[in-house]
């Protein structure tokens, strides 16, 4: 494990002074990555993708990460009041400044990842090579519109809350008292929309083939995640060092053709328009 993802309004920049801490020292052996654009001030000028904003929250991620570059700079979310040039010019200022290495976005919609690439070729600018957006065996929204966008494009999934929130670690269960944890603590709130039903229904199957591979719930839903060519890394977060060694035992290992067919079935979404209409 190499790779380190934190955002600059995790607990309002703690996270990146905390995670350049550990660091310390062994910068050289890590890949970072970190987030702008969401708010983080009280002023008309702290939040958003403009360039004022984006060039000093750059500069405050650098400062609280104790590193002179970061390896991979995201974009939280889409910013409808600035304009894609103005964003895109300013990352790859950022870039040439060999204060980025690459540029990713976050929770775009398909037609504002497509636009930002075409603007960014057009203009000759860094494009966004990674894409960091939900993705699990309850939340298989991905699929209908990004995903085949992320392949055509040549970019990678980074997967957040690749256990739905929490909801796919084993501890929710059909018929049985929530154990303790994240969500039991109130840990819900803002969480994806899924019904009982289905999660109900996925958790089945999937403590079924855990028993199988004498794994546990956990892993399971990760290697399936895993097994989708555009997913190039899932962003785990473990409570403590167990969960975590738990997490990372997800790979070097792969589900069978039919586990991996039971997982889809029984996590299957109802297709949105227009892909019902069917390709000609």
């Amino acid at each position: 494990m190499n790779f380190f993802d934190t955002a600059d309004v995790y607990s309002k920049g703690d996270a990146e002074v905390v995670l350049g801490k550990a660091l310390h020292g062994r910068r050289e052996k890590a890949i970072i990555s970190t987030k702008g654009t969401f708010r983080m001030g009280e002023g008309p000028n702290d939040q958003g993708s403009s360039r004022y904003h984006l060039i000093r929250a750059c500069e405050d991620s650098l400062r609280r990460l104790g590193t002179d570059y970061i390896d991979v700079y995201f974009m939280h979310g889409f910013d409808k009041h600035t304009p894609i040039e103005e964003t895109l010019g300013a990352l790859n200022t950022l870039v040439v400044s060999g204060k980025v290495r690459y540029i990713g976005c976050s929770n775009f919609a398909a037609w504002q990842l497509m636009k930002a690439l075409s603007v960014a070729e057009r203009h000759h600018w860094e494009p966004y090579v990674v894409y960091q957006g939900y993705y699990s065996l309850i939340g298989r929204d991905y699929e209908q519109e990004l995903m085949p966008l992320i392949r055509d494009q040549r970019l990678g999934l980074m997967a957040w809350s690749p256990l739905g929130w929490g909801r796919l670690t084993g501890k929710i269960r059909r018929d049985r008292p929530m154990g303790e944890g994240r969500m039991k603590s109130g840990g819900a709130v803002g969480a994806p929309p899924v019904t009982d039903d289905l999660l109900y229904a996925v958790v089945d199957v999937l403590s079924e083939i855990a028993g199988e591979m004498e794994k546990t719930v956990s892993q399971v839903a990760l290697n399936w995640l895993l097994g989708n060519d555009t997913v190039t890394n899932v962003v785990i977060g473990a409570r403590d060092e167990r969960q975590l060694l738990e997490n990372l035992d997800a790979v070097g290992w792969r589900l069978s053709a039919e586990q991996a067919r039971r997982l889809d079935s029984v996590s299957a979404q109802p297709v949105i328009y227009p892909h019902w209409v069917g390709e000609r």
